[in-house]
This record gives structure tokens, C-alpha cells and sequence, in this order.
């Protein structure tokens, strides 16, 4: 489960969404419990991670129709507080039967700040800019792919900037000006 926490805080850290980390971590962690205790150990499960505009949306999909069971332990049971952990956490959550089984799925809710809304922005920009030059958005997580893409579309932008009859130095001094100012 260490390498399913791992993911989860590398997708929200690329999704500009690092503050939800630990919520998600815990919660994702909570219902690959479930699925590895009522369903089997070696089950199969999937994950969908999804950033609307107003939630992170986390599902965790397996191949049993038994549905999560809220349970009221006593306070001396080691177990039976997963489904309880994952109502205080998250805003809502449910299950929904799929043809192959069951999601567990809940949401967690974002405050959209200004950077985070660039993160976004230039999330899109980069995956669009990917499919565009032919290079598979799936690889722009690592690093030196991400690198490379962010150099050649910053190098096509310039490019694009002088056909325009501007400065390009002039605007990446700009932009970096910027960039300094909203990070202080």
C-alpha cells in the first residue's frame, strides 16, 4: 500500500493539489484495506482519481458486489472505523455496483486558489502540447519527459512571440517577475 500511497501524493502534487495529500493518503488507504480484508488479499482493485472543479473525486473499484458495511465498534475493537474515517474526511461518499462489482468512491473538497488555477492551466496546456507534438501525455509525469516537453514549449512560444513581432526577452523577464512576486 506504500506504493499506492506514493502515486496517489505524486498525482495530487502534479495536479497542484499537494494540500489534499494526506487526506487522500489516508482515505485511499482506508478502502484498499477494505477491498484487501472483505474482498481477498491479490484482489483486483482500480483507483480513479478525478479533479473537478470543486472535489477531488476518489473511487476504488473491485470485482465483489458486497457493499461497505458502517459498523459501531466499541472503543476497545481494533477494527471497524474505516467507513467512519472516510465520512470525516471527505464531503460525501457512497457506493455505486458497476458491471464488474462495486466503487467506493468519495469527494473532497477544494478551495481553488490562483495557483493552484495556474497548475491547472498549464496542466492542460501540457497535455494538449504533448498530444500535439505526438509524445504521450501518460510519460509527462517523469521528470525528464516533463523537462523536455516544458523546454520545447516554451522554446515554441518564444518562437511564436518574435513571429508576433514582440520581445521574447521582454516577456520572459515579465513573466518571471511575476512568477518571483506571487511566490513571496
Amino acid at each position: 500500500m506504500a506504493g499506492l500511497r506514493r502515486a496517489v501524493r505524486a498525482e495530487l502534487a502534479v495536479w497542484g493539489m499537494s494540500a489534499l495529500a494526506d487526506e487522500a493518503q489516508l482515505i485511499i488507504t482506508e478502502l484498499a484495506s477494505n477491498v484487501v480484508k472483505h474482498v481477498g488479499q491479490g484482489s483486483v482493485a482500480t483507483l480513479v482519481l478525478d479533479a473537478g472543479p470543486n472535489q477531488l473525486r476518489m473511487e476504488l473499484h473491485d470485482k465483489s458486489g458486497k457493499e461497505p458495511q458502517r459498523l459501531h465498534p466499541t472503543c476497545d475493537e481494533e477494527s471497524g472505523r474505516g467507513l467512519q474515517i472516510l465520512g470525516a474526511l471527505s464531503a460525501t461518499w457512497g457506493t455505486v455496483r458497476t458491471t464488474a462489482g462495486k466503487a467506493v468512491w468519495c469527494e473532497l473538497p477544494l478551495t481553488l486558489d490562483e495557483t493552484r488555477r495556474r497548475i491547472q492551466r498549464a496542466t492542460t496546456v501540457m497535455e494538449t502540447y504533448g498530444l500535439a507534438v505526438g509524445s504521450p501525455t501518460v510519460r509527462l509525469t517523469h521528470r525528464p519527459v516533463l523537462e523536455e516537453s516544458a523546454t520545447s514549449l516554451i522554446l515554441d512560444l518564444l518562437h511564436w512571440l518574435a513571429a508576433q513581432g514582440l520581445d521574447p526577452d521582454d516577456i520572459l523577464d515579465r513573466a518571471q517577475t511575476h512568477f518571483e512576486a506571487e511566490a513571496a
